[in-house]
Formats: structure tokens, C-alpha cells, sequence
């Protein structure tokens, strides 16, 4: 069933950021529509919102009733969850203090949905007694939450907190405002991406491993309600908000990271890629090429880190990874029982549009049960729930 995003818009310069946000919940295939201040329409017209959203857009009190249902009260019923984006020094102080003298500020009393309030001002307007302790009346209500600013150059030419948070960002708020919380209560440990081990000041082997996977796994543990500590070697991603990010270099290194949460962890899914082998010495300085010579370079193991903790997991459960190139399906069966996992997820990196740094994998799960699931080509945040859906169904059992 699709979801429903009622987005409320009141007059501020940063109107010009919101119809990203439609545009991005819309991609999503979440159903949108938008109430508008008249003083919001200076700005930007509600053709645009109209147009994008694919629906009316909200602006008088009293416009002519097309069908029998009280506008208002139809809307706030409607919406699954309400953004405010951007939310003026004055819509706040109305929302405050119960003044609902227009559309906006009437639909979002009137709504019993989580309501959103992403504020944008000026910074002296922000600091201002009356809108702090404005904001701090709505924090206390249990169905509304209160984004928080980004700093910057502002509109003003003043510099300082006050600006309203990307559309990126404001989504981000309302996917784990819409996300059932199913794993409350739980704690999960999610490792990713690569690891490093150095060779020289200059070198270290490494592999592919974007970590896409591993924080969509963490993002969406966090919208489900769970507590996660997110393991990760070097990535160039964005550090997901609310959760315990640990940041590691080498596999020792994550080992020793695993080992810290891993008492107090319900879960431990290993969507990392960890090198199996590291140099057995560190050159301090530079090696040099030496012209016509090969280079030699011995290895030893690395910690498995998969193998040690799925085999002391106790009633925990643990997922493991298979990225293979060929006998995809006899490689991560072995592994499956070799490291105890509950789950093995497998994926040919061979194939187009499923390996390293892709958007998207598909792959088959692997369950210590014996059921065998191939599931089609699909984002990996879609894969991430997908995996979760397991997990928890397993927890239960």
C-alpha cells in the first residue's frame, strides 16, 4: 500500500528547495500532497506543486467544496505523516498556540499523523525566546518532531544556523517517520565496506567494496526502531544520523570493533568485504621499483572475523555475505555451515549491474533452515528491508 505525504509550505525563501522533496517521494512511489500559506505562493506558485505531485494543491479556507468532505478534516486524516518544510518563525508560533487561521496551520491540528517541522529563518529570528520557546512547546508533543537547522551563508547575507535542511535530508526524516518501528528494543551490528592493510607509507591492498549495501542496512535497521552500531571501513558515503558509526582501517581493526559491541548486539549482519590476507611486514619507508626485479610480497591470514563470531553467536542471528565470481551457490552453501551463519546472502559479482559500487544486486538468500530464495534485481535499499523482513521473522521464531 502506498504511503501518504501531506507537506505543508509556509512563506520563506527556502520554498524553492521543497519541490525537490516532492520530487524525491514521488521517485519512491509515495503519494504527496501539499498545503500551501498564500504568502507560500509569492514564492513559488502552486502550479508547481500541482504539476509535480500530480494532485490539487491546498491554499484557501473556504474554497467551494467539490464532493462532501470537509477539506481540512479529509487532508489530515489522509496523510500518513506531515512535513512542514519550510516551517516560518510564524507558522511555528501558530502551531504553538493553537492558532489554525488558515489551511496549513488548521489541517495540521486537525491531523493525528506524525507531523515534521522543519524550521528555516534568520538566525537572530531562530535564537529569539519566543521561537525557542515555541519550538520547545511542540517538542513535547508526542506526534511531533522538530528538524534540526544547518549553518551557512543565509539569504540575509548573514551567516549562522537558520537554514533548512536539503531535500536529501528532509526525506530522510520522513522515510523513518512512515517505517514501522519492528525491531524497537533490538541492537544490531552491521559491518561494510573495505579494508586496508598497508604495505608502504604509499600502498595497501584493498578490493571494490563500496559499503552501499551495509548503510542501507544500517539506515533502514535505524527507521525500523533499532539501536546500530555501523562497522565500516573507508567509504566515500554520507555517515548515516542517528547511529553508532565506527570507523576502521584494517580487518584487525574491525575485528576489534565487532568484539566491543558484539555482547550486547541481538544481531550481527556482515555485509563487509575484509581482506582475507595482509602483508607480513610494513616497509616504513617507500619501496623503491628496482628495475628488471620482481616484487615479492608474503601474506599471512587475517581474523575471520564471519567464522569467529557466528560460531560463538548464541541465540543471536547472523548474516553473511557471498560476493563470488563462479559456483556462486556451492561457495556460499559452504560457508553458510563452515561460519554458522542463519543466513547467507549470494551474488555473482560477474554480473552486470550487481557487483561492487552498483546501485542495485541481485542476489539469492540462503537459510540455515534449507530454503532458498532467489530474489529479482532491486535496489539494494529495497534489499536491505528485504534481508531485515528475514531477520526479524527469525528473531521471532
Amino acid at each position: 500500500m502506498s504511503k501518504h505525504v501531506l507537506l505543508g509550505i509556509s512563506g520563506g525563501i527556502s520554498v524553492y528547495k521543497s519541490p525537490g522533496i516532492v520530487s524525491r517521494l514521488k521517485k519512491m512511489g509515495i503519494k504527496v500532497r501539499v498545503v500551501m500559506t498564500e504568502h507560500a505562493t509569492e514564492f513559488v506558485t502552486p502550479l508547481t506543486f500541482q504539476t509535480m505531485s500530480n494532485e490539487t494543491v491546498h491554499v484557501e479556507m473556504f474554497n467551494q467544496l467539490s464532493n462532501m468532505d470537509v477539506e481540512h478534516i479529509s487532508l489530515a486524516k489522509w496523510a500518513d505523516c506531515m512535513i512542514i518544510a519550510p516551517a516560518t518563525a510564524n507558522t511555528i508560533a501558530k502551531l504553538a498556540y493553537g492558532i489554525a487561521d488558515n489551511m496549513l496551520t488548521t489541517v495540521a491540528m486537525a491531523t493525528r499523523a506524525k507531523i515534521l517541522i522543519a524550521p528555516a529563518m534568520n538566525t537572530h529570528m531562530l535564537e529569539a525566546e519566543s521561537t525557542q520557546e515555541a519550538l520547545k512547546i511542540l517538542a513535547s508533543r508526542e506526534n511531533v518532531e522538530i528538524l534540526p537547522t544547518a549553518e551557512g551563508l543565509l539569504a540575509c547575507q548573514d551567516v549562522g544556523s537558520g537554514k533548512m535542511l536539503e531535500p536529501d535530508d528532509i526525506v530522510d526524516y520522513i522515510l523513518e517517520a512512515l517505517t514501522p518501528k519492528t525491531m524497537e528494543g533490538l541492537e544490531l551490528t552491521v559491518t561494510a565496506g573495505p579494508t586496508k592493510e598497508r604495505l608502504d607509507p604509499v600502498r595497501f591492498i584493498s578490493n571494490h567494496s563500496s559499503g552501499k549495501t551495509g548503510y542501507a542496512i544500517a539506515t533502514e535497521a535505524r527507521n525500523r526502531g533499532a539501536m546500530v552500531h555501523l562497522i565500516s571501513g573507508p567509504t566515500h558515503l554520507p555517515i548515516p544520523r542517528g547511529i553508532d558509526f565506527i570507523s576502521v582501517e584494517s580487518t584487525q581493526e574491525m575485528y576489534d570493533a565487532v568484539e566491543i559491541v558484539f555482547p550486547t548486539s541481538d544481531i550481527l549482519i556482515k555485509s563487509a568485504a575484509p581482506s582475507d590476507y595482509k602483508p607480513v611486514q610494513y616497509a616504513n619507508e617507500k619501496i623503491k621499483k628496482s628495475s628488471g626485479e620482481n616484487l615479492i610480497v608474503e601474506f599471512s591470514p587475517n581474523p575471520d572475523i564471519a567464522k569467529h563470531f557466528g560460531n560463538i553467536k548464541g541465540d543471536r542471528v547472523v548474516v553473511g555475505f557471498a560476493a563470488e565470481s563462479h559456483r556462486v551457490e556451492e561457495y556460499a552453501k559452504k560457508k553458510l555451515k563452515s561460519k554458522n551463519f542463519d543466513f547467507i546472502v549470494a551474488n555473482n559479482i560477474c554480473e552486470e549491474n550487481a557487483g561492487f559500487a552498483s546501485e542495485t544486486n541481485h542476489v539469492k538468500i540462503f537459510s540455515a533452515n534449507g530454503k532458498e530464495e532467489e530474489l529479482p534485481m532491486m535496489e539494494k535499499s529495497a534489499l536491505a528491508a528485504e534481508i531485515l523482513d528475514r531477520v526479524t521473522e527469525r528473531l521471532k521464531s
